[in-house]
This record gives structure tokens, sequence and C-alpha cells, in this order.
């Protein structure tokens, strides 16, 4: 029970970093963000939105209780994440970069897959 707790808030603190620093961009409106949805064809008011998203999720993952938020959030990450991974690969074609993306998202199932085993300790 304690590693797999050990384990479940290294994995999500490193998931929720990943997230973190892609979402300060997004918030801020940074010229290189801008550019790169910009690339995809997105919008440039979509940014500060999605960026927001990620944030709200990362504090809905991070602060105890409320299961039923928590998995929206972990949903939204996941649809974010695959939606981007997806962009790139529509747009570019498959570049190996984009394999960096599983990181992030094996980091989400895992994170998720734990939270779960520990919720069901509790009861």
């Amino acid at each position: 029970m304690k590693s797999s707790k050990t384990i479940f808030w290294v994995i999500t603190g490193l998931f929720s970093a990943f997230m973190l620093f892609s979402a300060i961009p997004d918030i801020l409106v940074i010229p290189d963000a801008v550019s790169f949805m910009n690339n995809l064809g997105y919008p440039k008011y979509i940014i500060p939105f999605l960026g927001a998203a990620k944030l709200l999720g990362i504090i809905a993952i991070l602060i105890p209780g409320y299961p039923n938020i928590k998995e929206w959030a972990y949903a939204g990450l996941f649809f974010d994440l695959t939606g981007a991974t997806y962009s790139v690969i529509a747009h570019d074609g498959f570049q190996p970069p984009v394999l960096i993306m599983l990181l992030p998202i094996t980091f989400l199932f895992i994170s998720y897959i734990l939270y779960h085993k520990l919720q069901k300790v509790k009861k």
C-alpha cells in the first residue's frame, strides 16, 4: 500500500509538472505557443482556454477528494494529450519526436490506475 501511494505521487507529480509546463505558455499566450497552434490551424483564442483547462485539470487531480471531478479531469487531460498528438501527426505526418508524447500519456494511465487502486484500499 505504501509503495503504491509513493509511486502514485511520484508519477502524478511528474505528470502534473509536464502538464503545468505545457499550460503556462498557453495561459500566457507566449508567441511560441501561438506559432505552434497557428501552424496546426487552430485560432489564437483557443490557446488560453486550453491552458486554463489543463491547469484546472491538474488542480483537480492533485486535490484530495472529489472523485467525480477527478474522473473528468483525467478524461480531459487524456483528450488534450491524444488530441495534440493526433493534430501533430495529421499535420506533419509521423515524425519520431512525436513519440515523446507516450511518456505523459503513460504517466496519465499509471496515475489513473493507481488512483483507483488506492481508492479501493480506502473502502
